[in-house]
C-alpha cells in the first residue's frame, strides 16, 4: 500500500461538484461539523481543503491528511489561506504515521465511503485520539428503508469505478458505534436537496468519542 492513491479525473471534477452543493447547505453542513472543535486535530481524506475556511479559532493545529496527489495540492494551496494552522500530508487512513493518543478531534468528512477498509481505518483513528477525545464525522451513508438501501446495493455495483472508490450502501454509523466510540449526538438528513433519485442522498452529521 502506497500513500499515493491516483483518482485524476475524479480530482479534477470533485472540486466543482463540492462548489455547487456548498451553495445549496454544503457549507452549513461543514459549520456544524466543525462548531466547538478545539485543540490539536486530525483531518483524515482532506481532499481539496473545503472543511480548513470552517475551522473555529479554538483549533490550534489541524494535520490534514490526503492520499490523491492532485486533492493534496489544492488541499496546501486552501491552506494558504486558512484561519487556523493547516499542515497537508500525504497518508492513507489504514496506515496512519503518527503518534498513539496525540489529537484533540479527528474530523472526516465525506470520506469514510472510499477508504480501502473502514473498520481498520476508524482503529486507526481510535489510536491517534486521546482517551475521551472527539470523533466527528460527515458522511453519507446506508439509507434506514429496505427500497432506499436495495437502490444503494445495486448503485454499488458501478458507483466506486466513477467515484475514486466511494461506495453509497455502507453502514458508516453503525461501524463508528462498533468501534470503540461512544456517539453523544447524530443527525440524520437526505443531501443534496433534490427530487432526482441519488443513492448516495442518505447522510449523517454526528460526533462520538473515543471511549
Amino acid at each position: 500500500m502506497t500513500d499515493d492513491l491516483r483518482h485524476p479525473r475524479f480530482a479534477r471534477a470533485y472540486p466543482r461538484v463540492d462548489a455547487s452543493r456548498a451553495k445549496v447547505g454544503g457549507a452549513a453542513n461543514r459549520d456544524e461539523l466543525l462548531a466547538g472543535a478545539s485543540g490539536r486535530v486530525l483531518e483524515l481524506g482532506a481532499g481539496h481543503g473545503p472543511n480548513f475556511a470552517h475551522y473555529p479559532a479554538s483549533v490550534t493545529e489541524v494535520v490534514a491528511i490526503e492520499p490523491e496527489p492532485t486533492l493534496r495540492a489544492l488541499a496546501v494551496s486552501a491552506a494558504a489561506s486558512a484561519p487556523v494552522p493547516v499542515k497537508v500530508r500525504a497518508g492513507v487512513a489504514e496506515r496512519l504515521d503518527l503518534d498513539d493518543a496525540s489529537f484533540d478531534v479527528a474530523v472526516v468528512s465525506l470520506v469514510l465511503c472510499s477508504v480501502r477498509d473502514p473498520v481498520r481505518a476508524l482503529a486507526e483513528l481510535r489510536r491517534v485520539l486521546r482517551p475521551g477525545g472527539e470523533l466527528r464525522y460527515y458522511e453519507h451513508v446506508r439509507a434506514t428503508t429496505r427500497r432506499k438501501a436495495a437502490f444503494q446495493r445495486y448503485a454499488d455495483v458501478i458507483w466506486p469505478y466513477v467515484a475514486a472508490g466511494c461506495h453509497v450502501s455502507r453502514p458508516t454509523g453503525e461501524l463508528i458505534a462498533s468501534s470503540g466510540f461512544t456517539v453523544r449526538r447524530e443527525r440524520r438528513f437526505d443531501f443534496p436537496p433534490s427530487r432526482l433519485p441519488n443513492p448516495a442522498k442518505p447522510h449523517l452529521i454526528g460526533l462520538a468519542v473515543r471511549d
